[in-house]
């Protein structure tokens, strides 16, 4: 089953992001941040890493994208599975607002409904099968940040794919 197109548009132009560089998509948390880049040649992306959100997420996102010279990013909105705006996604827009401002380059908001499900079902137990009994964690728990830079990555793969549907047809 195909979701509907799930891009908004955040307080910058053009509508699409540039067709080279780097592209980061950020699922951003009360604690922690996880962030995940592609390269536009290549549309895969990968788990980047994760930051602390600390006092001033604006802040911290904005240093990494400028360290990854990235060209646009994707930041996830949690939407209730109604599609209504709760406070976390409405957190998440001011995010997005105030990076396009503080960047001047393309923010997309994506709906991120379940991808913290989905990496979590991704990862459970991958990496604890490759570990030997006694080095595995307690049952099966993964580090969180892992997790939240997996969930990025999903939402950055739907963003692009999505992009590519919308190119092509």
């Amino acid at each position: 089953m195909t979701p509907p197109s799930r891009s908004r548009q955040s307080c910058s132009e053009p509508a699409e992001p540039t067709r080279s560089g780097r592209i980061l998509a950020i699922d951003p948390g009360e604690k922690r941040i996880g962030v995940a880049a592609a390269d536009r040649r290549t549309r895969v992306a990968v788990p980047l890493t994760t930051i602390e959100a600390g006092a001033d997420p604006v802040e911290a996102v904005a240093r990494l994208a400028e360290e990854e010279s990235a060209e646009a990013i994707v930041v996830g909105l949690a939407l209730s599975l109604s599609g209504a705006l709760g406070p976390q996604a409405q957190r998440a827009q001011s995010l997005a607002d105030a990076l396009a401002q503080r960047l001047g380059i393309p923010v997309h908001t994506w709906d991120e409904r379940l991808t913290s499900s989905e990496a979590l079902r991704r990862s459970s137990g991958q990496a604890q099968r490759r570990l030997p009994r006694d080095r595995r964690s307690p049952r099966g728990k993964r580090r969180r940040g892992d997790v939240d830079a997996l969930a990025a990555a999903i939402i950055l793969q739907a963003f692009l794919d999505s992009q590519g549907r919308s190119a092509s047809g």
